[in-house]
């Protein structure tokens, strides 16, 4: 299989949404990741078809990247970077690409010339909006392919429009017949009377691309037109399965980046890794403490035999209350650590619940209590 070398950027976004509950900003950062991005234009974009994937990673340019840009008329081609910024022209609604960026077109571009490929892909947790997505995608085309020029006047040079590609990626309220298919729309010179067809890029400037999922389960079989793709979609669009990183390794190679992999794969990699350096500095604290108490009750008459029980006693008493420490503090340092990473109240109550099977009443305690001690909730 034609796979990638992953970076640690890429790998560190596969964590933050390891525990993803559905479409939310986690899976538009990780679909933004250019070996993300490779295999999804490897698997819709006709110019790039018999390319590999690190090819068509080098084909994306990567300062062009954008993951919310206004397509609204008079201001496609202004960036914005705040996801409450407001801008009205002549009080149309505003409208966004979620993530707009240029990469080579290498049939048409020479050593000297680049041309490029405007390309806008569209994650939508859901098929049914209440209007048609295709209608949609194609004014985000006319919006993109518009935005190549400023305002036209009698000297505007039309030569300098390129192509412009919009893919959807749509998850739920699929049609079940509709299940993981991939339709394609673009233009077509359909007739031509008394004259021969012009070239081909004089015209086909506007394709749209609608991949349709539905369900958790994919039962694709390997062979079957557009698998590949369908099958890694599956797994990075849905809350993530057990076999996540072991199926998405089939496409990215992680293996450079091993000890981050095993954080990856599973949350018990990184509470192991607390556990073990917390229990090695509660240890002798507690121990000490414990001994203290154990000491003055026994006196000097211990025996060897006494001594070994004594031992057994502070083994038990210690290691309950080690355990308790521990959990408390990983409780602790994981509290911290998604305040500072500004995750929300309620997913870090869903992430205690998860990680350490408490209540949603206990998990509220553990936070009220974290942030009552100075540490601002986001």
């Amino acid at each position: 299989m034609d796979k990638l070398k992953g970076t640690m950027e890429t790998l560190n976004t596969m964590q933050l949404t390891a525990d993803m509950a559905g479409l939310d900003i986690q899976s538009k950062m990780l679909l933004r990741s250019k070996e993300v991005l490779a295999i999804i234009l490897q698997g819709t974009i006709a110019e790039y078809k018999g390319y590999s994937r690190k090819e068509i990673m080098g084909f994306i340019e990567a300062d062009s990247l954008a993951t919310t840009r206004e397509i609204s008329p008079g201001r496609t081609n202004t960036q914005v970077t705040g996801d409450n910024a407001e801008f009205i022209h002549l009080n149309e609604k505003v409208s966004c690409f979620d993530m707009a960026f240029r990469a080579a077109n290498p049939q048409l571009s020479t050593e000297k010339v680049q041309i490029s490929l405007h390309i806008d892909v569209e994650p939508q947790k859901t098929y049914r909006p209440g209007y048609p997505v295709e209608k949609r995608g194609m004014y985000y085309l006319a919006r993109r392919l518009s935005a190549q020029l400023s305002l036209a006047t009698d000297s505007t040079d039309y030569s300098h429009l390129e192509k412009c590609y919009s893919i959807w990626i749509c998850r739920d309220d699929i049609p079940a017949k509709e299940h993981y298919s991939i339709s394609v729309y673009e233009m077509a010179n359909t007739k031509n009377t008394g004259i021969r067809s012009v070239a081909k890029e004089n015209y086909d400037l506007l394709t749209l691309i609608v991949i349709k999922l539905g369900s958790i389960v994919y039962d694709g079989r390997r062979g079957d037109e557009g698998y590949e793709l369908l099958r890694f979609l599956n797994t990075v669009m849905y809350p993530h399965k057990e076999n996540f990183m072991k199926t998405v390794s089939e496409y990215i190679d992680f293996s450079d980046n091993e000890e981050l992999w095993k954080e990856a794969t599973h949350m018990d990699g990184l509470g192991q890794c607390i556990v073990d350096e917390l229990r090695e500095l509660l240890w002798d604290e507690v121990k000490a403490e414990v001994l203290a108490t154990v000491t003055d009750e026994v006196t000097a008459k211990v025996t060897d035999e006494v001594t070994a029980k004594v031992t057994d006693e502070v083994t038990a008493k210690v290691t309950d209350e080690v355990t308790a420490k521990v959990t408390g503090e990983m409780i602790r340092t994981l509290i911290l650590d998604y305040l500072e990473d500004q995750i929300p109240k309620e997913r870090i109550l869903l992430k205690l619940q998860k990680y350490f099977h408490l209540t949603k009443e206990e998990s509220g305690i553990y936070y009220d209590r974290i942030v009552a001690n100075g540490h601002l909730a986001c």
